[in-house]
């Protein structure tokens, strides 16, 4: 029997306690998120009042809207359990191919956007069937994609992106609604409510429940009749098809250039996980998906308020992850409220023969 000093209990303790509020407050689940986020608007509230004005908050979402369309692909390949690294090459590839296709002229802008739709479904579907028909782990996949993406999009354009986008294509992520309070309503912010509603929808049905059961547990799944290499293969879809649409909102505002969209899947995947969805599938919500980017995306305002190097986000947003992993991690370590204790195997006496009874 192994005894444990009083001293050693207390700091055991401490720990936890400290293990917990890090956990819930990096990625605890959606009522933390959700709170956290207004902490973060009421301080840039405090330094900068006029932040709180319409036309401010409009700015504000207006350029949000990507990242939260891309946390909403993100969440659909991580709540089924994979990872899709590939988003951010995506972004950058499919402004870049625009632009060159494009080359400024408007009537090719509809034809062009039906092309990056169909380049985004097949993207989608390789990194969905590498991983779940041959087996590779989506981590490797999607890191493979993301390099394929980047060096092809460098080897043909040598570098520097050429052609220009039209200013059809630009409104979508530039222009909006004149109106008189908030002077612009963003069509971004119409698009991403457009993308929130059917989200939140397609989650509450059929699908939704069977790609959280496939994140749960795989065999359950199976047993119950899901077709879980399809439900996988549909996720990774998805991903790469908010992708190629929050590509289309960067293309408005931002310039074409090979950085486009660098880094963005390591944001979108802080996002998720600051909104409490499990790296590992099977627990969490689409809407605190959205918390966690508009929080990431409140994170950097307030940053920027501060006057504090940009070399900051990427420590804040591996904090964030590791923060999340560990606490995910301890939560399903830890026995639930019906786990039982198997009973302890009775003693023996060696001196006693065990045939006898």
């Amino acid at each position: 029997m192994t005894l444990t000093k009083p001293g050693q209990a207390a700091g055991a303790s401490v720990r936890t306690r400290l293990a917990d509020v890090a956990g819930r407050l990096f990625g605890g689940g959606s009522p933390t998120v959700f709170a956290l986020l207004v902490v973060v608007f009421v301080v840039i509230f405090v330094m900068n009042p006029s932040f709180a004005e319409p036309p401010s908050m409009m700015a504000f979402l207006k350029k949000a809207a990507p990242l939260v369309i891309l946390a909403v692909g993100q969440y659909f390949v991580i709540v089924c359990g994979e990872l899709d690294l590939s988003v951010g090459s995506l972004v950058g590839a499919q402004v870049v191919i625009a632009a060159a296709l494009i080359d400024g002229e408007e009537s090719r802008t509809v034809p062009v956007l039906f092309v990056m739709l169909a380049f985004g479904i097949l993207v989608g579907l390789v990194n969905g069937l590498i991983t779940t028909l041959l087996k590779v782990h989506s981590l490797i996949t999607t890191l493979g994609m993301m390099l394929v993406l980047y060096g092809a999009i460098r080897l043909w354009t040598g570098g520097a992106p050429t052609g220009a986008l039209s200013e059809a294509f630009r409104q979508p992520g530039r222009g909006g609604i004149d109106m008189p309070v908030v002077r612009q309503l963003p069509w971004s912010l119409v698009i991403l409510f457009a993308v929130v509603v059917a989200a939140v929808v397609l989650m509450r049905g059929s699908y939704g429940r069977t790609l959280i059961a496939t994140g749960d547990n795989e065999k359950t799944a199976m047993f119950s009749g899901a077709r879980v290499w399809q439900v996988r293969t549909s996720a990774f879809v998805l991903s790469s098809v908010m992708a190629s649409l929050a590509g289309v909102l960067i293309g408005g505002f931002a310039g074409v250039t090979a950085q486009v969209g660098q880094g963005l899947e390591f944001t979108a995947i802080t996002a998720v996980v600051l909104g409490g969805v499990v790296l590992g599938g099977g627990r969490g919500t689409v809407v605190a998906a959205m918390a966690g980017a508009l929080t990431i995306e409140a994170l950097f305002t307030l940053f920027n308020q501060m006057a504090l190097p940009s070399t900051i986000r990427p420590a804040v947003q591996g904090v964030i992850i590791i923060a999340a992993v560990a606490y995910a991690a301890r939560e399903r370590a830890r026995p639930g409220p019906h786990t039982q204790t198997p009973p302890a195997p009775p003693e023996q006496n060696p001196d006693r023969d065990p045939a006898v009874t």
